[in-house]
């Protein structure tokens, strides 16, 4: 059985979309796939296990064989650190993953494995993603974000606690290129981690719509209740725009990928965005959502005109800076309903990255 770890140099640089791409790649050349994260830190509830996102996600979509506990054996909630410091019960956990990682494995041609964050994430209790891929005996790949020197020094750095572990890293993934840099970025940061020794299977241009939440999952994020427009819900969004200003001056920040965030008590700005919909020549001067913050309505009048569009309207129960406070702070995970969105990440992946290399040292 052939198997590897997928890395990061930090939380958001693509490691998910890389397992994602990886694993649609792997199932057109080998018949039986499996997939795990040993170690994982946003969850559900599924039937009295605490399951990881990605875990779910995978599951879904790819139909995994096995049971999903197995795919993903820790995650890690609330007050489990201050816990194990003063409680350590590291042979436990280490039987959990070996317990789990045997039973999603039978029968598999390949496992992918998910790494959490950057090397040394987990290292507080004592499951750092060098000492999991030392215990699951795989080979790694790290993914960094775009640019020449960042990720250089990043995967640099994270190489050294691999190394400490005694685990080979295979080679790196450069996500998150600006296009209009792509040939030089991509020729020179090539020649750069060759020098250090480590070959580079791709590197992928940044897309922004892999990276922006629609507005349901913003909805979610919020706590905010759907006044109207439920067929909008999909919508993305791309940026946002704060009730602040004139509506003569909003006029000029509204678009099809922007988000109005405003009191209830503006509605000269929800008029605004709403005329822009209206009047305006087509879709890209319609917003893809409006927020309505401190949990105050619009006038029942203001209310009617509303709901004869489509724009999503939410009303949040937070003041306005904190609802874009934590926009801005959301890290957008794909789930298994973004069907363009895996169909794109996947062609990506298949597009930008050497699999069939991968799969060469994975054997090697």
């Amino acid at each position: 059985m052939e198997k590897i770890y997928v890395a990061a140099t930090r939380q958001n640089d693509g490691k998910t979309i890389t397992c994602i791409g990886l694993m649609a790649a792997f199932k057109k050349r080998f018949a039986k796939v499996g997939y795990i994260k040993p170690v994982g830190q946003r969850y559900q509830e599924i039937e009295g296990h605490k399951i990881d996102e990605d875990a779910v996600l995978m599951k879904e979509v790819y139909g995994i064989e096995g049971d999903i506990a197995d795919m993903s054996p820790i995650a890690i909630p609330r007050g489990f650190t201050e816990d194990y410091i003063t409680h350590p019960r590291k042979d436990e956990l280490v039987g959990q993953i070996n317990r789990a990682f045997a039973g999603i494995s039978a029968g598999k041609d390949v496992m992918l494995v998910e790494g959490t964050g950057h090397a040394g994430v987990g290292s507080v209790f004592d499951l750092s993603n060098g000492d999991v891929s030392r215990m699951l005996g795989t080979k790694v790949i790290i993914v960094s974000s775009g640019g020449i020197g960042k990720p250089i020094d990043e995967v640099m750095l994270n190489r050294a606690m691999f190394d400490q572990a005694g685990v080979q890293i295979l080679g790196v993934v450069v996500n998150k290129v600006q296009p209009e840099k792509y040939d030089k970025i991509c020729d020179i940061v090539r020649k750069g981690f060759e020098r250090k020794g480590l070959e580079v299977f791709g590197v992928l241009p940044y897309y922004p719509s892999l990276s922006n939440p629609n507005v349901q999952q913003l909805m979610e994020e919020m706590n905010g209740t759907l006044l109207s427009g439920h067929r909008g819900l999909k919508n993305e969004v791309g940026r946002t725009v704060i009730g602040a200003m004139p509506p003569h001056e909003a006029l000029d920040y509204f678009s099809s990928d922007a988000l109005l965030i405003t009191p209830g008590t503006r509605e000269d700005l929800i008029l605004a965005a709403m005329s822009s919909c209206v009047v305006g020549a087509g879709k890209k001067n319609c917003v893809s959502g409006i927020v309505l913050t401190g949990g105050i309505q619009p006038h029942p009048n203001v209310m009617k005109l509303i709901k004869r569009t489509y724009i999503p309207v939410i009303m949040a129960p937070d003041d306005t800076f904190s609802i874009a406070a934590k926009i801005e702070r959301l890290i957008v995970k794909i789930r298994s309903s973004d069907t363009e969105k895996i169909q794109s990440v996947e062609k990506l992946i298949e597009d930008y990255v050497d699999v069939d290399r991968i799969i060469s040292l994975m054997r090697s």
